[in-house]
C-alpha cells in the first residue's frame, strides 16, 4: 500500500490571516498554505506572489481592498512554481516582475509544472478553470531591481541572492521597515520543498538572506517571523532541514545504499522536528529524489511531470 499522494488528501480549508507588518505593508498567511503580500507605494501597489488561480488571487485581493484601493502596478513573482504564479491575471498589473531564470524556467517546464502541482495540491487550485494559461513575466532582472515607492516611503529592493529553492528565487526587501519577503527560500514552521533545488548553493543563499538584517520576515509558508530572534530561527530551521537532508542522502549514497534507504534515513532524521509541520509528508519523497540526483552529479533538476511524480512517490513511500 502507499500513502495518499502528496497533498491530494488535504481537503481542509485553512484560516487566512491578514497582518499589517508596517505602514502600508501587508501579508496574508494561511496555516501553512502559501503566503502572499503587498506593499503600498504613494499611489500604487506592489503585490508579492499570485496564488494558484485567479479565483484564489481574488480572495486575497478582496481582503487587501479592506485596507487600500490603490491599483496594482507591479506583481512580483518570487519564483516559477505554478501554485505561486497562475493567478496572475486577477491582479491586472502593469508589470509582472521576476528573475530572468524564472522566465527561462516557465519556458522550459511551466506546462509540466502546472499539471504536476495541480495533481499534488488540488485544494490550492480552487477555480482552476479560471486560469487563462501560463504566466509570463513582462519585466525581468538578473541582480537587483529598485522600485521607488514615492513620497517618504523609500524604495523596495528586489534581490537575487543566489540559487536555492529554484534557480531564480528573489527576495523583496524593504530597508525602511526592515521587512523581507523571502518566498520559499525560507519557511517558518513548515517543511521545505527542495524538488527543484540547488541544495548546497541554497545554504550560501541563506547566509545572504540572514545578512539583510531583517526584523520581520515573511517566508513562503508559515507564520510571519517577527523580531530578529524569530527571523534567525526561521532561517536556521530551513538550514537544518537542508543540511540534515543532504547529510542523510549523501551517507547512504556513499555506502552504496539505495534511494529508498536514503528516503528512510532522511525521514528518521527529519521527522522528530519537522514531521508534524505542514507539507512534510508531501515533500519528502521529491526532496530525496532531487538530493540524490544532485549528489550524483546532476547539476540541474530534472523536470517534474505528473507521471514522474507518481513513479517517485510509489517507489519511495510504498509499505509492505
Amino acid at each position: 500500500m502507499v500513502k495518499p499522494f502528496a497533498s491530494s488528501a488535504d481537503l481542509t480549508e485553512k484560516t487566512e490571516t491578514l497582518e499589517v507588518l508596517a505602514e502600508g505593508v501587508y501579508a496574508l498567511t494561511a496555516e501553512g498554505d502559501p503566503n502572499v503580500g503587498a506593499i503600498e507605494g504613494e499611489d500604487f501597489l506592489v503585490c508579492f506572489e499570485a496564488r494558484a488561480t485567479p479565483v484564489m488571487a481574488r480572495r486575497w485581493l478582496e481582503r487587501l481592498r479592506e485596507h487600500t484601493d490603490k491599483p496594482v502596478r507591479y506583481l512580483v513573482l518570487s519564483h516559477y512554481h505554478a501554485v505561486r504564479v497562475l493567478g496572475a491575471s486577477a491582479f491586472d498589473a502593469d508589470a509582472i516582475v521576476a528573475h530572468t531564470e524564472t522566465r527561462r524556467l516557465v519556458a522550459e517546464r511551466g506546462a509540466q509544472d502546472w499539471e504536476s502541482e495541480f495533481r499534488r495540491m488540488p485544494r490550492l487550485f480552487t477555480g482552476h478553470e479560471s486560469i487563462p494559461g501560463l504566466t509570463w513575466p513582462t519585466l525581468t532582472f538578473t541582480d537587483r531591481l529598485h522600485i521607488e515607492l514615492g513620497g517618504d516611503r523609500g524604495a523596495l529592493e528586489l534581490r537575487w541572492l543566489g540559487r536555492g529553492h529554484t534557480a531564480g528565487d528573489l527576495v523583496a526587501w524593504l530597508p525602511r521597515d526592515r521587512v523581507a519577503f523571502a518566498g520559499d527560500l525560507v519557511e517558518t514552521g513548515s517543511a521545505v520543498y527542495t524538488g527543484d533545488a540547488y541544495h548546497h548553493a541554497w545554504l550560501r543563499t541563506l547566509d545572504e538572506v540572514a545578512g539583510l538584517g531583517a526584523t520581520t520576515l515573511v517566508g513562503g509558508r508559515g507564520e510571519v517571523a517577527r523580531g530578529r530572534d524569530a527571523v534567525d530561527e526561521a532561517i536556521g530551521l530551513t538550514r537544518r532541514f537542508l543540511t540534515t537532508l543532504i547529510g542523510c542522502v549523501a551517507a547512504v549514497q556513499r555506502s552504496g545504499g539505495t534511494i529508498r534507504e536514503a528516503y528512510q534515513a532522511a525521514d528518521e532524521a527529519l521527522s522528530p522536528v519537522y514531521g508534524d509541520m505542514p507539507i512534510y509528508t508531501h515533500v519528502l519523497p521529491f526532496d530525496v529524489e532531487r538530493a540524490w540526483e544532485e549528489l550524483a552529479g546532476e547539476e540541474h533538476p530534472e523536470i517534474w511531470t505528473a507521471a514522474r511524480d507518481r513513479e517517485v512517490w510509489d517507489a519511495l513511500t510504498a509499505t509492505t
